[in-house]
């Protein structure tokens, strides 16, 4: 048996280009953390976001997708996202196994790669007020930018129905 290899950014652009959804990308150097990236922000509008991948005990996934600045509380966010217990962090090989990203390229457009449906999306709340999310491409040398609305039916066509919840502080 032969492992999916998973797609790349080209592909995504692709994908996103089949549903009519309209996306801009700018390339960068690569940025492996929230703080790495703020030097982008006068170049790139909109919201920029935080990507947390975490797992009960159950060994059920999730991806919070949250504006880069907001507060995630760890104790207490499984309440809200319907785990089965408190989170803690997945594995890197969990990462490429069900998103197909590294640590650090981290994103809500690893749906494209989730073809198992291993993994809840949870979109926060006030991020999905901003009119343009921009998220990594599947990899961290390059951030795309999306209408909000867009982001949410590219991952429906993916087959996941993201939770749009209020989880941060």
């Amino acid at each position: 048996m032969t492992e999916a290899k998973p797609k790349n950014k080209n592909e995504l652009f692709a994908f996103l280009d089949g549903l009519g959804i309209a996306h801009s990308t700018h390339e960068h150097a690569p940025v492996f953390t929230v703080a790495e990236s703020v030097s982008l922000r006068d170049a790139i509008p909109g919201g920029h976001t935080k990507n947390l991948f975490v797992k009960d005990k159950k060994d059920q996934f999730f991806l919070l997708t949250v504006e880069e600045h907001s507060v995630v509380d760890l104790k207490t966010v499984h309440g809200l996202i319907g785990a089965a217990s408190k989170v803690s962090f997945g594995k890197a090989e969990k990462l490429m196994e069900y998103l197909g990203v590294i640590p650090g390229a981290v994103t809500a457009f690893g749906a494209i790669n989730d073809m198992g449906n291993n993994v809840t999306f949870v979109l926060d709340a006030d991020l999905m007020k901003e009119e343009v999310v921009n998220c990594h491409p599947l990899s961290n040398d390059a951030t795309t930018s999306i209408a909000s609305a867009d982001l949410i039916r590219f991952m429906e066509a993916t087959g996941h129905k993201p939770l749009v919840l209020k989880v941060t502080a």
